[in-house]
């Protein structure tokens, strides 16, 4: 699979397959998807499904998809695959599929995914995804995970996770931008008594430091939070050559 992000979640096993498993709840922390509806099931099929996503403020994409789970497997774990397709011809990416592991562990669950798409576009689509789309579906997807990770931890709903993320963002950015300001003010400086010229550049210095470089507080999701490299070669699970290929 082309991306991989994992979470180490505190939390109890059956509380995350809910809320990753219910369209309503997955679609509040997923950052990927505006929208997500089952459709109704065929018996004896996998589960087909409709996504959308919001790109610009007047562009929503649209795909379909198809899943299935394992619930219950002998080792303790669980397992959800899926494949899915955009047939939209603004949607860089064309059909893709991937999986989600649930993996107990003493102090909670390894959550963690495994997926790949094929853009569209020819040659121009391949670049676009290289610098463009795969950085920031993993980035969205490893944010998705901590924001998920913070509704099951510390019960901040992932709309009140949202606002601290741009709180602390714009926070960020202000100090930035004011820090940078009050440096580029050489001969205001200059007229100040030495000491205060010495301190002052100094202070902007560290302050801008703390805005750029800084840990994002724990009450805010972060990407940096989840693991971008599997630890051990993976596989995709079985259950993913069960589901056809969308269209």
């Amino acid at each position: 699979m082309g991306l991989y992000i994992e979470a180490h979640i505190r939390a109890d096993l059956d509380e995350l397959w809910a809320r990753t498993q219910d369209p309503a709840q997955h679609q509040r922390w997923d950052l990927r998807f505006t929208e997500i509806d089952y459709l109704p099931r065929v018996p004896g099929e996998p589960q087909h499904f409709r996504y959308a996503t919001r790109v610009l403020p007047f562009l929503t994409v649209a795909g379909t998809g198809i899943s299935a789970g394992e619930k219950e497997r002998p080792d303790g774990t669980r397992t959800s695959a899926l494949r899915f397709a955009s047939p939209h011809p603004l949607s860089l990416l064309a059909e893709g599929s991937g999986y989600w592991r649930y993996v107990p562990v003493s102090d909670g669950v390894r959550f963690l995914t495994g997926y790949d798409y094929r853009p569209r576009w020819g040659g121009l689509g391949a670049l676009a995804d290289r610098f463009v789309l795969r950085p920031l579906m993993g980035w969205a997807t490893a944010w998705s995970f901590d924001r998920l990770r913070l509704w099951l931890e510390r019960g901040i709903t992932p709309e009140r996770a949202r606002w601290n993320w741009l709180a602390e963002m714009t926070a960020r950015a202000l100090t930035a931008v004011g820090c940078a300001a009050g440096l580029s003010q050489g001969p205001v400086l200059d007229a100040l008594s030495p000491a205060v010229a010495f301190l002052v550049p100094l202070l902007l210095v560290v302050a801008l430091s703390l805005a750029l470089f800084a840990p994002p507080l724990a009450t805010t999701p972060a990407a940096r939070r989840c693991l971008r490299t599997p630890p051990t070669r993976v596989t995709a699970p079985r259950v993913l050559g069960t589901l056809g290929r969308q269209s």
